[in-house]
């Protein structure tokens, strides 16, 4: 078999066209659907969520975005969604980080800065110093959503046995 592919994500941000804008700003994203609102009824749609999010979800806006790739961000904000900050738990089950690859990371986080994002770590780091060009840095959006940065591919990052 053939390994599956993988096709996109969902996040919850408390302000959508923000949102649109940072990451198609940010990241270069293409806007593939801007701003909708989605309600619950008998569509397609309507159905799909009322399996998802129960009886009385109501509504919320969606935007539909693409990476160069192809993998799609899926940008949610629903009506109880508010600005919070929250701790930074690493440790609790889910998922705790994005991760978008750009060999020019220092003007990126340059870029998320300006767009009201930030830089976790204190700079940019090598994999392997003084033996190989691979970098990441853990960054934020806006909303406090984490998003990692590598220069090169994953594939490339661990295949040479990464912390040995």
């Amino acid at each position: 078999m053939t390994a599956i592919t993988f096709s996109h994500i969902g996040i919850t941000v408390p302000d959508l066209e923000r949102a649109v804008e940072f990451y198609s700003m940010a990241f270069d994203c293409y806007v593939i659907m801007g701003p909708t609102k989605v309600s619950q009824d008998d569509s397609a749609i309507g159905q799909m969520c009322d399996d998802v999010f129960g009886a009385g979800w109501g509504s919320f806006r969606i935007a539909h975005l693409s990476t160069g790739d192809g993998i799609g961000i899926e940008l949610f904000e629903f009506p109880k969604t508010r600005p919070e900050k929250r701790p930074f738990e690493y440790w609790r089950p889910g998922i705790f980080h994005i991760c978008l690859q750009d060999q020019h990371l220092e003007e990126r986080v340059k870029r998320i800065e300006a767009l009201g994002g930030r830089q976790r770590m204190s700079q940019v780091r090598y994999y392997y110093p003084d033996e190989k060009p691979y970098r990441m840095v853990y960054c934020e959006d806006p909303f406090g959503n984490i998003i990692e940065l590598y220069s090169h591919s994953y594939e490339l990052t661990y295949s040479a046995g990464a912390y040995v």
